[in-house]
Order: structure tokens, then C-alpha cells, then sequence
């Protein structure tokens, strides 16, 4: 069975079509680009590990006011979010992202 998940692996590492899909992901060398990487994988990491826990008391204490529904998923989402602080994994992959942008 590993020895099936290993060949099975090379295949999908030697085929054209992973190749492109890995050069697709690759951030463009634009301003776009960098922006993109650090507001979408870094920034909202270094915000969860700062103020994740009053973004944290903040939703759990407003939920205990809410009238909609639509606010209720709103704090949910925001507790669920932000209740165990960042994401090491995510801002890893925003840095790796980062180096891969400028360093080819």
C-alpha cells in the first residue's frame, strides 16, 4: 500500500498538468501580488495572534445581543475565527509565498 501511495505520488509530481498548476499559484512580481500575499495569508494571522481574544470577548459578548440571524452567524463566524488565535501553518505559507515571489 505505500509503495502504491509512492509511485502514485511521482506520478502526479512528474505530470505536466501539476507543473502548470504549481507555476499558476505562483504569485505575480506586481504590487498586486505582494499585496495580496501579505493582506489575505499574513495580516489577518498577526491580527489573530494580537487582539484574537478581545475580537474573541467582543463577539461572544455582542452575540448575547443579537436580533438577526444574520448577526448571529456573524459573531459566530468571528468567534470561530479568531478563538484560537493565528494560524502558524498560514503564516508560514504567506512567508513561503513571499520568498517564492521574490526570490525565483
Amino acid at each position: 500500500m505505500k509503495q502504491k501511495i509512492k509511485t502514485k505520488a511521482k506520478q502526479i509530481i512528474q505530470s505536466p498538468a501539476a507543473k502548470k498548476a504549481l507555476v499558476s499559484m505562483r504569485p505575480a512580481k506586481t504590487l498586486w501580488g505582494f499585496l495580496g500575499v501579505v493582506l489575505f495569508f499574513i495580516v489577518p494571522e498577526l491580527i489573530g495572534f494580537i487582539w484574537g481574544a478581545d475580537i474573541t470577548g467582543y463577539a461572544q459578548s455582542e452575540l448575547l445581543r443579537t436580533t438577526s440571524a444574520v448577526q448571529q452567524q456573524y459573531y459566530d463566524l468571528l468567534i470561530m475565527l479568531f478563538s484560537e488565535g493565528g494560524s502558524w501553518v498560514n503564516l508560514a505559507i504567506g512567508i513561503a509565498l513571499l520568498l517564492w515571489l521574490f526570490f525565483d
